[in-house]
């Protein structure tokens, strides 16, 4: 048989554009008009706070690119200027839709009893009280600031936003100003006294004092605009001596990068646009006009304001997981038997309690854990602290690369070094993503390695928003593999032979490729080939080559891919037996679960890697197998739900767009269905047994 050229550029799909195409998924729940007003102005939130990042890194690293005449083509076939260029038409595209969309969720705001006015627009009453509060609380935090030949254009922060005020002075020279609106004041502001719920924006307050500011001038026009600056690290890790200070060097100089977008509320002021252009250095690409409120991310504050819970979600409390008892012995119970925990159906607690109970333990000699993301108030961080001022061994790898996350991470690392743990920065060249616990324990009949594998990070806040499954276990082949890679962060060793636990970068590409070729196999000796795969992203090239490979030679391919999607769907010959699906909903899915047919001996793996190439290359990720029957069980049927939802799932096109899908006789929605799930199980209405019925339907 011919072999297939599978590097056609045609057949992928360029990975910016594929995140955006995901960012517009996102945007688009604002007009599901099914979900509560304010939970559908979250999603414009979102959508505006991952397009900041987007800019911030992605769109920054390609600048950087161009700039410096690196030409490569991706996988797709774009140069880097092509995509720059197919970026800033899609992003313009997507702006005007959030603007579009925020202009008709802020009339159904009106319509409730939410308004959002002028300050002119306000009875006296309201317009002495805002007065009273302008003098008393943010008059004192403004500083107006002139730009001329002896007072240059100001350093203005990322995504901070700001005022351009164009005016005349007292001699008739014009001139021009700027006024930062301070982030430390809330962006919107009650005005008590209307006697209906009213709100007006800080810049609004601002604006209708400028006179004030710029005394003995005229005030010619005003305009609103913000800067997105480039906010990737630049660590040279190999010359490093102290990765901690290169970090913090870093963190230094990103706070003064260079500015990628400049957002600019619609004008036609020829004279201010050009101004900023000018002096921010950016090309009309760059620009992006808004006919609205600039920067969105505002509202998640304003969703939290008091008295607005008729417009969220009733709150979701976890629930306790079936599979611990209440008040039990937690090491009892996972020596017993291995414990799956599903994240945010069922409570974060137990795992809190796992590293707090073992801080307390006297049987517990060691613990050691990966820390990539934590909450700003980190209940296992305190523990870990603890347990090492209780004398335990603790070992804790702190990533201080961890994107955006890297002051936080640094804070961290200091206070468990204070505490005594021996803290790991993280690998050269390699980002820790791995999420592990290790605890050894002391027991009558030797000692005792427990182990907590995950999907998601050890945090504590996202664990109530993201979802992920998690296993416990004291499995001896896991604590053995667990043992041996701790040590191979910390020290010198040779990767060891694993029983259980793959990793990345040390075969963890390896074992994907061995699998999907079991599966090709398995359709050659005559029985069916199956793959389901659920991830956050899929860009890497290789592996979407094998993925190919496999539907052209008759498995069939069920893939669950949240954002980036380079692999095409519908292509004759090559990807007709392949699927990909993309849920959006209340919780971010984040899982990352593996299911291959195997000939039916099934296998089923859990991981804390995407199919991306920094994943399988750049990253220390692990992915492990689940073996107790009634966990595999539970998770086929969980993989089937998101095979059947059509209330939050979008399907691929062979063109590269998605298609929301839709039953309206049976609607079925994974989350909401698994909300309802945990609800009746914790109220011992719903056996664990009978909470998921595995299916598998074909299509």
């Amino acid at each position: 048989m011919k072999k297939l050229d599978l590097t056609k550029p045609e057949y992928f799909y360029n990975r910016e554009l594929s995140w955006l195409k995901f960012n517009l998924r996102v945007l688009k729940e604002a007009m599901v008009k099914e979900a509560p007003l304010l939970e559908r102005l979250k999603f414009v939130a979102i959508s505006a706070s991952n397009l900041d990042e987007f800019f911030m890194v992605r769109v920054a690293g390609l600048w950087s690119n161009y700039d410096n005449g690196i030409e490569k083509r991706d996988a797709s076939g774009l140069s880097v200027k092509e995509q720059l260029d197919a970026i800033s038409e899609a992003a313009h595209a997507q702006v005007r839709t959030q603007t579009k969309y925020l202009m008709a969720l802020m009339a159904e705001l009106d319509a409730v009893g939410l308004h959002f006015r002028r300050v002119g627009d306000l009875s006296e009453m309201g317009r002495d009280w805002l007065e009273e509060y302008y003098r008393e609380v943010v008059y004192p935090v403004l500083t107006p600031m002139a730009v001329d030949a002896s007072r240059p254009f100001p350093f203005l922060a990322n995504k901070t936003l700001n005022l351009a005020v164009e005016l005349v002075k007292a001699d008739g020279e014009h001139s021009m100003g700027l006024i930062q609106v301070p982030s430390v004041l809330d962006r919107i502001t009650e005005v008590v006294p209307e006697g209906r719920r009213t709100f007006v924006f800080l810049e609004d307050i601002i604006a209708s004092h400028c006179n004030d500011l710029f005394k003995g001038c005229h005030i010619l026009d005003l305009v609103p605009f913000r800067v997105t600056r480039d906010s990737d690290l630049d660590i040279e890790e190999e010359d490093s001596v102290d990765l901690m200070k290169e970090v913090e060097e870093s963190l230094r100089k990103r706070k003064r990068g260079v500015t990628v977008r400049l957002e600019l509320f619609k004008t036609n002021n020829t004279r201010i646009k050009k101004f900023l252009e000018d002096n921010l250095d950016v090309t009309d690409m760059e620009v992006y006009e808004i006919n609205g409120a600039l920067d969105p991310t505002c509202f998640f504050k304003f969703t939290g304001m008091k008295g607005m819970w008729p417009w969220l979600y009733e709150p979701f409390v976890p629930q306790r997981p079936l599979e611990l008892p209440e008040d039990g012995d937690l090491f009892a119970a996972i020596r017993e038997k291995d414990i799956l925990l599903h994240h945010p159906y069922e409570s974060f607690d137990p795992v809190v309690k796992l590293v707090s109970d073992a801080a307390d333990d006297p049987q517990v000699l060691a613990i050691k854990q990966t820390l990539y993301r934590v909450s700003g108030n980190s209940p296992i961080v305190a523990a870990l602290a603890r347990a090492a001022e209780n004398g335990k061994q603790v070992t804790v790898l702190v990533e201080l690369k961890a994107r955006f996350d890297e002051e936080n991470n640094i804070l961290w690392a200091r206070r468990l070094e204070k505490a005594g743990c021996h803290v790991i920065y993280g690998l050269v060249g390699l980002k820790t993503h791995a999420k592990i616990i290790l605890i050894v324990r002391r027991e009558d009949n030797g000692i005792k390695r427990y182990l907590h594998l995950g999907t998601g990070n050890y945090n504590d806040s996202t664990a109530k928003l993201y979802t992920d499954l998690g296993l416990m276990t004291a499995n001896d082949e896991f604590g053995s593999d667990a043992s041996a890679f701790f040590n191979l962060l910390s020290g010198y060793s040779e990767p060891p032979v694993w029983n259980k636990l793959v990793m990345a970068p040390l075969g963890l590409r390896e074992k994907i490729y061995a699998l999907i070729d079991n599966e090709i196999e398995m359709v050659k000796a005559g029985k069916q080939g199956h793959i389901i795969a659920k991830m956050n992203s899929l860009i890497d090239q290789p592996v979407i080559q094998k993925l190919y490979e496999a539907s052209a030679a008759g498995v069939h391919i069920d893939l669950i891919v949240r954002g980036i999607c380079g692999l095409r769907t519908g292509i004759e010959g090559i990807s007709e037996n392949i699927t990909v699906r993309s849920i959006v909903g209340r919780q971010l899915e984040h899982s990352r679960i593996f299911w291959f047919a195997n000939g039916g001996e099934e296998q089923l793996y859990l991981s804390s890697a995407d199919w991306m190439p920094r994943n399988l290359n750049d990253r220390v990720e692990l992915f492990f197998p689940i073996e107790t029957e009634e966990h595999i069980q539970r998770i086929k049927g969980l993989l089937d739900l998101y095979l059947r939802d059509n209330v939050g799932a979008h399907m691929m096109q062979s063109n590269g767009t998605y298609r929301r899908v839709r039953n309206k006789l049976e609607p079925v929605s994974v989350q909401s269905t698994l909300y309802e799930m945990a609800q009746l199980a914790a109220g011992d209405k719903l056996p664990m047994e009978k909470r998921l019925q595995p299916v598998f339907s074909r299509r």
